[in-house]
């Protein structure tokens, strides 16, 4: 079990930790780092899956340079297992705004989406989790900027020492 572990740890130290002391030694900006990590979180949990990718590169290309590409990237890839987990939440939250039918999450449901058999509950499902997602994504844009900003500018420091007088 213990080895499980170790090759979690190494994958993420790998994924994860090690480019983002790249991106922390490259000296960019706390605000655009938070900015741009909120920014690539909230694309990451875009409630279908496939899209998030192409909507990350869209905003960067739209953004330019006000947000660190690498950074909307790699927390559009931190982002990916908690896109599952936001699906639900998501639909209920786009029921609840539109006054929508509570759609029942079964496995005759799925059975129908996987088999090309999808009907109006599915399809209006599909448009409730991204009513609930747009509802949900400042809020979310701002409160991930609100943690990281202090975060990055703490790390900023500790990966970029003050140059010592010559």
């Amino acid at each position: 079990m213990t080895n499980v572990f170790n090759a979690i740890g190494l994958w993420f130290q790998k994924k994860v930790v090690d480019p983002l002391g790249v991106i922390l030694r490259k000296g960019a900006e706390p605000k655009q780092l938070a900015f741009s990590t909120a920014l690539g979180f909230v694309l990451g949990v875009f409630p279908i899956c496939g899209v998030t990718f192409f909507l990350c590169g869209m905003a960067i290309a739209l953004l330019g340079s006000f947000c660190h590409a690498p950074t909307v990237m790699l927390s559009n890839f931190v982002a990916t297992p908690i896109e599952l987990s936001l699906m639900v939440p998501f639909l209920r939250l786009g029921e609840a705004i539109s006054g929508g039918d509570h759609f029942p999450l079964t496995t005759d449901a799925l059975k129908k989406i996987l088999t090309g058999h999808a009907s109006r509950e599915v399809l209006e499902s599909i448009y409730h989790a991204l009513l609930g997602w747009l509802v949900a994504s400042p809020f979310i844009v701002i409160a991930l900027y609100i943690l990281c900003l202090p975060i990055f500018k703490i790390l900023i420091v500790r990966f970029n020492p003050p140059l010592s007088s010559l």
